[in-house]
């Protein structure tokens, strides 16, 4: 395994356009489709279809950790794992109509508590649901509406989700993405949390993000430390905007337009420390992962050129999550789930997926 990653790193730097034969080219570049990174854990089986999971990081004792995981149907749910992937039957959220993604965010000041959520997107009512943490109980009962007023095809029917915690305002945010939108740079529109008397509020403060109109923008990721948010405009490549509103609305950088076999999927951020790390991408098709630096080249920080690819044994792989922080005797350098198209999540070392490529927060 340490060769073959070791092959897709210097594939990705051109390294064997000078030294290697087609032919050659072509076996090493099928040895390395053969040869699989392992999950350590699969999770127990949902109902229907897994789409996204999150990670909620217990504060007490990481070991103890939560995976938050959607089954993606009108008869949906969220599903609520340990992290050997076993299912706590106790805190599954039922009878949520098609949950696409979710996030998770903490401390959110409600004003008669302080709590730890998650948040997912009814895609069938154009709702957001909120749960707080570990308990998965629904703060504003029945979801809050989002996108009103739109009326084209798709327009509210809610796919991809973020959190924004600002860390010099510490205001909270949630960014929302649909089924289908306009390609004016209007597609994600994103709204402040306001906790009152112990429930949300939502306050629409900006709409933004160019669309290719080819597919549809599902996965969202934000850089809370670095202030960005990136979202896969699938089939297209992945872009880049300031995560703060009063920033504007000019994209960042726009990157991964090339060697992806079909949709650009799920993306997760792996942290180094608050400023270097790896932006993680599914290749759909191709079950693989996209790897680039989080931080950009020396040169600019919006230049994020392809570091590697990870072969991992996931079947059609759509959301996924990656956390450094050590949960634990089994990740003590943090872990990566991913959804697979067999009804799991699969869990994976962070050291494993790291192979000699990359590197793993100590």
């Amino acid at each position: 395994m340490t060769r073959n990653r070791l092959l897709y790193g210097l594939s990705a730097l051109g390294i064997f356009a000078s030294s290697c034969s087609e032919p050659d080219q072509q076996k090493e570049e099928q040895t390395e489709q053969q040869i699989l990174v392992k999950p350590i854990y699969t999770t127990d089986s949902v109902v229907h279809d897994t789409d996204d999971p999150a990670i909620w990081v217990n504060p007490s004792d990481p070991s103890k950790s939560l995976i938050i995981g959607t089954d993606k149907d009108a008869e949906g749910a969220l599903y609520v794992f340990d992290l050997k992937g076993n299912t706590i039957d106790s805190l599954i959220v039922r009878d949520i109509q098609r949950p696409n993604n979710v996030d998770i965010g903490y401390g959110l000041d409600l004003g008669d508590r302080t709590v730890d959520f998650a948040v997912t997107g009814e895609r069938m009512t154009s709702k957001l649901r909120f749960f707080s943490l570990p308990d998965m109980k629904e703060i504003n009962v029945g979801g809050i509406e989002v996108y009103e007023g739109e009326s084209g095809p798709d327009f509210r029917d809610l796919m991809g989700v973020a959190l924004f915690q600002d860390k010099t305002t510490g205001k909270n945010y949630v960014i929302a993405g649909r089924k289908n939108g306009p390609t004016d740079g209007t597609y994600l529109w994103q709204y402040e949390i306001l906790g009152k008397d112990g429930q949300i509020n939502l306050n629409l403060v900006r709409k933004f993000g160019s669309y290719s109109g080819k597919k549809e923008i599902e996965a969202i990721a934000v850089d809370a430390e670095l202030g960005y948010i990136y979202y896969s405009d699938e089939g297209v490549g992945v872009k880049k905007y300031y995560a703060d509103p009063e920033k504007g609305n000019e994209e960042l950088a726009f990157f991964a337009q090339e060697g992806f076999s079909d949709d650009h999927e799920g993306i997760s951020i792996y942290k180094l420390d608050d400023a270097t790390g790896y932006i993680l991408v599914s290749d759909q098709g191709s079950n693989l992962f996209h790897v680039f630096p989080r931080e950009g080249s020396a040169s600019n920080p919006h230049e994020h050129s392809l570091i590697t690819k990870i072969a991992t044994s996931t079947i059609s792989s759509d959301g996924s999550e990656s956390i450094s922080l050590a949960l634990g005797p089994d990740f003590p350098h943090g872990l990566f789930v991913a959804m697979s198209d067999d009804k799991t999540f699969q869990i994976y070392r962070w050291e494993d997926m790291a192979g000699d490529i990359l590197k793993s927060k100590n």
